[in-house]
């Protein structure tokens, strides 16, 4: 979510799932390398960045404390709830790597990447409304282009009631449904069943966007995130846990 410091054969593939070895939880992480309550509080670590990102906090009674080990083994403890009824989204804590150069404005174009990949694993708390998923940003950071991809639904709804279905697709053995608002600023793919761990080839699902016409065919890439998307947590503290992240890119 915002912040400002996200044909079938083309798409065969595109989840895979990972071997014993790497649904592996990570270690507690007893003693973090970072803590903070900060609503941008934000960690940098092997060219990733752990981000408390309570971007949307401020008209809402919120509260969240991250804390890091590493960028692939970190956890939220966040309070919230829905009691204005609106769904509104109030953080997004993540982990995420940016392309977009911060001194120049420079973005690669999607198309010099031969290879984007990730592989994820995280626990969540089963209570109020949440997801947890990929937020990818194209042209810009905040961009013109928002993709999401969940991989758990709790209770949540794509971009509120401003996207559409546009599409199911089965990728990788899993289906999933495309959502789109009308001038595809953002675009969401929501599996129909969650998924706690796995690996995506991002590149081939962001080309089929493309393909699909969802996308520019000279869109460049931001960022790539993963997190949670927190409405609700019952008004309850709840826990929600990273144990593994890694992304791999080719150019």
């Amino acid at each position: 979510m915002k912040r400002l410091s996200v044909v079938l054969a083309l798409v065969a593939g595109l989840l895979l799932p990972l071997g014993a070895a790497d649904t592996a939880t990570a270690a507690a992480c007893t003693h973090p390398e970072y803590v903070t309550s900060s609503p941008d509080g934000m960690w940098g670590n092997r060219g990733y960045w752990v981000h408390n990102d309570m971007w949307n906090a401020s008209s809402y009674h919120v509260s969240q404390t991250l804390s890091a080990c590493s960028f692939r083994n970190w956890k939220v403890t966040a309070t919230a709830d829905n009691s204005s009824g609106d769904g509104a989204v109030k953080t997004y804590p993540n982990v995420h790597k940016d392309f977009h150069n911060w001194s120049t404005g420079h973005e690669p174009r999607l198309r010099s990447f031969s290879h984007i990949s990730s592989t994820w694993a995280a626990r969540t708390p089963h209570v109020g409304v949440y997801d947890a998923a990929y937020d990818i940003w194209l042209n810009g950071v905040p961009g013109e282009h928002e993709v999401m991809i969940w991989t758990e639904n709790f209770h949540q709804v794509p971009s509120g009631s401003g996207a559409s279905h546009v599409a199911t697709r089965r990728f990788g053995g899993h289906r999933w449904k495309v959502w789109a608002t009308d001038d595809n600023g953002y675009i969401a793919f929501v599996p129909a069943h969650r998924l706690t761990h796995g690996k995506l080839a991002l590149k081939k699902m962001l080309d089929w966007l493309v393909a699909r016409g969802h996308l520019p065919h000279d869109v460049t890439l931001g960022a790539i995130d993963f997190g949670f998307e927190i409405v609700s947590t019952g008004g309850s503290p709840a826990r929600f846990k990273v144990n593994d992240f890694s992304l791999t890119t080719r150019r």
